[in-house]
């Protein structure tokens, strides 16, 4: 395996769209519920929970690119293999490669979870996932440019959904986020944590990194997807609080979703459904790019075509969808995934950058010798 790959320049995107790559890939089905488990560690401080969680991703956010830099165009796979050798790399890399799996695996499923518990409850699973799958297949298979596409638009698709919180602040109550600074730092800490499956998706910048023109820009580019998402996240927490009550917001599974209830429109009684099913156009991002990097690793190991990875996935991941049915094997799914995540995203990229830092190092002294 080479270390650095050179896609062709066609292949190639410009970095002021990584911008919106990062926030179509961090913002998907957390964004639906993520407000009642921070409060139940954080309460009223939630929303510090939600800034601090921003601030760390901002740092790992920085750390991954510097750790990108120290080569000339290398992605994790091509890094790892020369950091950790052959069969490290290579298991490292396998790990890497069922890590998007899972991510794939629980975005799907919570999406398909709230479609069946709001819109279609008569609906099997088997047809949404088929359903999600096709479409998913359809803009993988185009490559990343086709992904690219569908970040950039999914964003400004999404915005009208953003200016629909101005309903709920009609009747926001300011008295419900009082008292405030009543957690301690651990409680903060414990919320900053359980943000953690709601905005991963930067970490697959690991993956498309050799396909940016204009890489020291990167950087920047990254750090403003970061900021608009952590701006959403604590708009969409600040006005939860004020909304609902804190034992309301304890009950709410899905407290995002119902507040766009109280939406009312002349041509439609129940907006909610209109929200749900759109918000399908946000989490195809998150899919594709997920499937995408899983099968762009396997192809860089092996050297296989990824067409065939990204079909063998979907047939896996679609049985996959089928073993968890319940609401208590999702939120296990869900759990186990979350606490997975952490040390990927958040522990890992800052080993691996010592590693790297530590490598050439090395190098530099056997070269200068």
């Amino acid at each position: 395996m080479k270390v650095s790959i050179y896609p062709e320049q066609h292949h190639l995107v410009n970095a002021f769209l990584v911008m919106f790559i990062i926030h179509s890939a961090q913002l998907g089905v957390g964004v639906q519920g993520f407000q009642r488990i921070i409060y139940m560690e954080a309460k009223h401080d939630a929303w510090m929970s939600v800034l601090l969680s921003g601030g760390i991703a901002s740092i790992i956010g920085f750390i991954m690119v510097k750790t990108l830099q120290s080569y000339e165009s290398a992605d994790l796979y091509g890094i790892q293999r020369d950091v950790y050798g052959k069969w490290i790399g290579t298991f490292l890399n396998l790990v890497y490669v069922s890590y998007c799996l899972g991510a794939f695996l629980v975005i799907i499923r919570n999406y398909i979870e709230v479609l069946q518990a709001w819109v279609f409850p008569e609906v099997p699973t088997w047809f949404l996932a088929l359903t999600l799958m096709l479409l998913v297949l359809y803009g993988a298979l185009g490559g990343f440019r086709i992904i690219v596409g569908v970040s950039f638009f999914s964003v400004f698709l999404a915005l009208w959904l953003l200016g629909l919180l101005s309903y709920p602040l009609q009747y926001i109550n300011w008295q419900n986020i009082m008292p405030m600074f009543e957690a301690n730092t651990m409680d903060i800490l414990k919320g900053t944590y359980a943000m953690t499956f709601t905005v991963i998706g930067f970490e697959l910048m690991y993956s498309y990194y050799p396909y940016i023109k204009e890489k020291q820009k990167t950087t920047r580019y990254m750090q403003i997807g970061l900021a608009y998402t952590t701006f959403l996240y604590l708009a969409v927490m600040l006005v939860s609080l004020g909304y609902f009550s804190g034992g309301q917001l304890e009950r709410t599974i899905w407290a995002t979703l119902s507040l766009f209830k109280i939406v009312r429109l002349p041509f439609i009684e129940r907006f909610e459904y209109v929200a749900i099913t759109f918000w399908m156009l946000i989490i195809l991002p998150n899919l594709m790019l997920y499937i995408w990097s899983a099968s762009r690793g396997v192809t860089r190991i092996f050297q296989w075509k990824e067409k065939t990875f990204i079909w063998i996935f979907s047939i896996f991941l679609f049985a996959a969808i089928q073993f968890f049915v319940t609401r208590e094997q999702i939120n296990a799914l869900s759990d186990l995934f979350g606490k997975v995540s952490f040390y990927v995203v958040y522990c890992y990229p800052i080993v691996l950058y010592i590693f790297v830092l530590i490598k050439k190092k090395v190098v530099r002294k056997g070269n200068a010798t």
